[in-house]
């Protein structure tokens, strides 16, 4: 029974290129998934015609995951997809959740007994602590650590920033966009950048910044990469992009930045 476990964390510590497909994938994610799905369903409410799922925090136990692989499941990439997939089944549900919404996940290296659950779910709604003023979501910035471009730092204070090969790109029905970060030296490294690579959008109230991939392509390397704590992360071409973290590196082609927030 502890198998899917067992290759689930493996499959997240040893993924290369490609790895949050492969977790997605992997049976123990499905079996994860089912249960905090059917936990939730049985504890949303009817509010004005809608379904209402009211708890900002699930927090799920792990049976069976040993001491080596707990803060694999523990870390933020696993946590992150974790979260992606609770908020994209709830609005397959048609259920409306607090825009704080997160998961917690906590291990056992014991086997479940008589009437456990291998994967164990508890809800609750967790207050934020009182305090002050509130403060403004630190900003983020861009590093240029590999490639030329027009500019070594990039502060991340608008709602979209454009990265590509030319400052202005063109069409033949005229101005497509303008790139805030731009490598337009006619290099190696900078060729492997696409004229409409990516964009980073801000979400000022929440204070997060998502990636999105731009580039047109057909098949292969779509060439937008995110790299965080030594596991690669594909951005695929689609309308919900990747959330970033601080300190994530973001290769496009042959180029590489540093993501930082404050």
């Amino acid at each position: 029974m502890t198998n899917w476990i067992e290759k689930l964390g493996r499959t997240i510590f040893e993924a290369p290129f490609g790895g949050e497909q492969l977790v997605k994938d992997a049976p123990g994610m499905a079996e994860i998934r089912l249960a905090v799905l059917d936990d939730i369903r049985g504890k949303t409410q009817r509010v004005a015609g809608r379904e209402v799922f009211p708890c900002n925090l699930v927090r799920l136990l792990i049976r069976g995951v040993s001491d080596e692989q707990a803060s694999v499941f523990k870390g933020s990439f696993f946590l992150g997809l974790l979260e992606e997939e609770l908020r994209a089944g709830l609005k397959r549900m048609q259920c409306r959740f607090p825009t704080d919404l997160r998961i917690e996940v906590d291990t056992t290296p014991d086997l479940p007994v008589a009437g456990e659950q291998w994967v164990e779910v508890h809800t609750e709604s967790r207050k934020s602590a009182a305090a002050g003023p509130k403060e403004e979501p630190p900003i983020g910035r861009l590093s240029v650590l590999r490639g030329a471009a027009n500019v070594g730092d990039l502060v991340l204070d608008k709602a979209r920033t454009n990265i590509g090969r030319p400052t202005e790109v063109f069409t033949q029905d005229g101005p497509s966009r303008v790139n805030d970060l731009a490598f337009a030296a006619d290099d190696e490294i900078n060729r492997t950048v696409s004229r409409e690579h990516a964009h980073i959008a801000r979400d000022k109230r929440t204070g997060e910044y998502r990636i999105f991939n731009d580039r047109v392509y057909k098949g292969g390397n779509c060439g937008t990469w995110i790299i965080r704590g030594g596991l690669s992360q594909e951005v695929h071409r689609n309308a919900r992009g990747a959330r970033l973290e601080d300190g994530d590196e973001i290769h496009l082609g042959s180029a590489i930045l540093r993501f930082t927030l404050g």
